[in-house]
């Protein structure tokens, strides 16, 4: 009882600010606008460890590489407290890279599912929020291609249920593949 209680408390602080610093990267390399309230949430309460990572870890390529480092570092920690309330004190530190990277990219579809369904149920209530143009510009790119590929069907827009059901596609076969074979690393 008291495991479960240690793992939830894992789940919502360690693996939640994983999530944050995986967002700040995404929000920044999909070039989202910041200058709204969730923008300026995750900017905020991730500020306090990256912007003094920066000094030591120079971005490449215009990318935010210390907030994913950081990311990688928090969920590699978070992994690891997991794998220890299971009673798993010895593994390779390959596999428990390995396991961290897999769960960032996890992450990062069920982020993308839960931005499309923000988007979804925003559109129907409130069209004019506040959120609208960041949720726009994270799933443009993908909805793009998709929009070109597959035409309105009597002015219903379908490619976000497309998306949706292969970002569950992507969810059940590579990323099950991988994080059985990063499972085997351990």
């Amino acid at each position: 009882m008291i495991n479960d209680i240690l793992q939830l408390l894992l789940d919502v602080f360690v693996q939640g600010f994983a999530g944050i610093l995986l967002a700040r990267f995404l929000l920044q390399t999909l070039r989202a606008p910041l200058r709204n309230p969730l923008g300026e949430m995750v900017m905020s309460l991730s500020n306090f460890i990256v912007l003094p990572t920066r000094r030591y870890v120079p971005s490449v390529r215009q990318l935010d590489t210390a907030s994913l480092l950081l990311a990688i570092l928090v969920m590699a920690l978070y992994v690891a407290l997991s794998l220890a309330l299971q009673g798993m004190v010895n593994y390779s530190l390959l596999g428990l890279l390995a396991l961290s990277c897999v769960k960032l990219l996890l992450l990062t579809v069920y982020f993308l599912i839960g931005v499309l369904i923000a988007q979804a149920v925003l559109s129907w209530t409130n069209p004019h929020t506040p959120l609208a143009p960041i949720l726009h510009s994270i799933t443009q790119r993908f909805l793009t291609p998709i929009q070109r590929i597959v035409p309105l069907v009597g002015n219903l827009d379908l490619s976000p249920l497309i998306l949706f059901v292969i970002c569950q596609m992507v969810l059940r076969a590579p990323l099950a593949l991988l994080e059985n074979f990063a499972l085997r690393l351990l």
